[in-house]
Formats: structure tokens, C-alpha cells, sequence
């Protein structure tokens, strides 16, 4: 078995509330993976693109008493820090993050199967949606998948027939999935409107949620200005449109930046 199949480079694994998309406010144990291979304008989260040394392993659920421990981590290890933090009647899930956690398929192919041997907790894919071939050998033990959808005049990334590629093995899989587009003011009607028709084409049913981009420190790109939030009549009307195709438009921010949990 290859290194890539039993040892992963990650960030952290913590347990906090889960502040986006329509399980918000939910308790889950994350486990966030290093490196990505995107590079969206508006990422929060841009210390996660490279992979470091080391990474931050929380002892206690929710006491922010980190430790230390060096990079890559070995199977063995990551469950034994799962099954610490898994407390009875906590977490109402496993948040595989990142990062783009789908870069890390070999290893979860052999994780995800010995982690539901000890643990009951549903497993949910939080993931940027570009990556189906990787995505579909984990299926069978993925419950929940929350799938970006990348607007061009947002994101700065196009990948229209990934997504459209990931949805369709969600859905045939039969896994609860939902897709979250990332708007600033610089959200373009056209790329919404063939947002909603590549969502519709495959469920008109699936939750379809707005996210309002949250304004960064700097940017993160020396080149470009990090993209702002739309006001709010934009949305009213972004949303009346989408619902056209997706009843189920909703609209949620990053909640856990408004409680200061970052």
C-alpha cells in the first residue's frame, strides 16, 4: 500500500459549530485537510493551499487546547484522535474539509470504512465539487455532501462539467446534497441563471444556498481586489430568479464569523 493510502497531510481536527450551509448551527468534529488545488478569489482559508509540517490536533471538544503534531499523519493515528474527540451525544456528524479533502482520496478510501467500524457518526464531504473521479470511490461510505458551485465572476474558477459530473454521482448514489455559490457584487446573471439550469437539469428538489462572500483582511491575491458582498436588494433579486428553478433557494452567510468562532 502506497504512502498516499495511509498517511494524509492536514491542517487541524477540532470540534466547533458548523456556521455554513443548511446543517448550520449543528455541532460537528472537523477534520481539515491540507492543500488545494483551487484558487477562488474569495477563499477564507487560503493557509490551507500548501502542506505543511505539522498541524493543530484539539485534545478536548470545543476547549481550543491544541497540540502540535507533526506531518503527514498516519491512518491509525487520525482515528485514535477521532474517537477522543467523539464524545457521547455531541457531534451530530464528521466535517471532512479542507482545503479541497477530495485530493486525499487513496487515504480516505482506507479511513472512511475503519472509521464507521467505530464511530456511528454520519460522515459529511465538504468540498469545492471539481473532483468526481475522486469522489466516487468514497461513495459508499458518504452520507451528507455539501458540493461548491464555482461562479466564474466570483471565484475567478470555471469547472461547470465537474459539477455537473459530481452532482449526477451524488444524486444516482442516492447521498442528501446540497450546492453552495459563493455572490459579491461581482456575481454575474449569467453565471446564476446556468447555475440553476446544470442544478435543475439534475433535481429541481436539491437545496440550491447563496452565500453572501464575506469580506477579507486583504487580498489574497496580490493582482486582485478581494471581491465584496453584495448589497441586500441584489439578493431579494438573485434569489427570486433562482427559485424560477430551484424552489429551494436559500440564502445563508458564515454564521460562525458572526459569532466570532473563526
Amino acid at each position: 500500500m502506497t504512502e498516499r493510502a495511509t498517511t494524509a497531510r492536514l491542517i487541524e481536527v477540532f470540534s466547533a459549530i458548523q456556521g455554513e450551509g443548511p446543517i448550520v448551527g449543528t455541532r460537528q468534529l472537523f477534520v481539515r485537510f491540507a492543500q488545494c488545488d483551487l484558487r477562488c478569489d474569495y477563499c477564507d482559508s487560503d493557509r490551507t493551499w500548501l502542506a505543511p509540517d505539522t498541524c493543530e490536533i484539539e485534545q478536548t471538544p470545543g476547549a481550543r487546547d491544541f497540540v502540535t503534531e507533526p506531518n503527514p499523519v498516519a491512518l491509525a493515528q487520525l482515528l485514535a484522535w477521532v474517537q477522543r474527540l467523539d464524545r457521547p451525544n455531541l457531534h451530530d456528524s464528521i466535517s471532512l474539509t479542507g482545503g479541497e479533502p477530495l485530493l486525499h482520496s487513496p487515504f480516505l478510501q482506507q479511513f472512511l470504512p475503519a472509521i464507521k467500524q467505530v464511530c456511528a457518526l454520519p460522515i459529511y464531504l465538504e468540498t469545492g465539487g471539481h473532483r468526481p473521479q475522486q469522489l466516487e470511490p468514497l461513495l459508499p461510505w458518504i452520507d451528507w455532501v455539501g458540493m461548491d458551485l464555482k461562479l466564474p465572476s466570483v471565484s475567478g474558477e470555471t469547472h461547470w462539467a465537474a459539477h455537473e459530473q459530481m452532482l449526477r454521482l451524488c444524486v444516482a448514489a442516492q447521498k442528501w446534497v446540497f450546492v453552495k455559490a459563493i455572490v459579491s457584487e461581482a456575481t454575474t446573471l449569467a453565471d446564476l441563471t446556468r447555475s440553476a439550469e446544470l442544478v435543475a437539469a439534475i433535481d429541481p428538489h436539491l437545496v440550491y444556498v447563496m452565500q453572501p462572500v464575506s469580506p477579507l483582511p486583504a487580498p489574497i491575491k496580490p493582482d486582485r481586489q478581494p471581491p465584496q458582498p453584495p448589497i441586500p436588494a441584489q439578493v431579494l433579486q438573485w434569489q427570486q430568479h433562482l427559485k424560477q428553478w430551484l424552489p429551494q433557494t436559500i440564502v445563508i452567510p458564515q454564521t460562525h464569523k458572526a459569532i466570532g468562532q473563526l
